[in-house]
């Protein structure tokens, strides 16, 4: 059955492709405002990604875009009243950010082999020291995953609680 986190995924991804099916511009040789808008927030993340993973790295872009826009369309739907807050549920946030951890590390993996849990373990570090640091760092990494679901949960928990608490108070008045 068709539950409501089923329904707004898909009313969100829908939204997504709708609005950028209706936002392309190959026909007309002047741009619309929506393809305009949608131009500049991919010229806006892609100049991010440069600036924070390198020019050769410009792969992830379409990836890093489509996840930027199912989050944004997700909060933005939840700003409707009665409506289901998809980054409110916890399974949601956890299993994107989890996904994304082990993707990239999956991916650190691949390029940069053995040589990636190197990057636990600080240089100069004295040699008695990395048995305890090496498992400090892996905790934390491994920590980041959750870290970042809990995140993005907590705050659109938090926003939307708040915003049915000042709802009550002003319909009382």
């Amino acid at each position: 059955s068709i539950t409501n986190l089923t329904f707004y995924a898909l009313l969100i991804l829908f939204t997504v492709v709708g609005l950028h099916y209706y936002s392309n511009n190959d026909s007309n040789l002047i741009p619309n405002k929506s393809s305009i808008a949608l131009e500049t927030s991919f010229a806006t993340l892609s100049a991010m990604v440069r600036n924070h993973i390198g020019n050769n790295n410009e792969i992830y872009v379409p990836f890093i875009y489509s996840l930027f826009f199912f989050v944004l369309i997700g909060n933005l739907i939840s700003n409707v009243p009665y409506s289901f807050a998809l980054n409110a549920s916890a399974i949601v946030t956890l299993g994107l950010s989890v996904t994304i951890f082990i993707g990239v590390t999956l991916l650190a993996l691949s390029k940069h082999g053995l040589k990636f849990f190197s990057f636990f373990i600080p240089g100069g570090t004295p040699l008695a020291l990395v048995p305890v640091l090496a498992l400090i760092e892996l905790v934390s990494y491994f920590a980041r995953a959750v870290s970042l679901g809990v995140r993005l949960f907590s705050n659109i928990f938090a926003g939307h609680s708040l915003m049915k608490i000042l709802a009550t108070f002003l319909y009382k008045l």
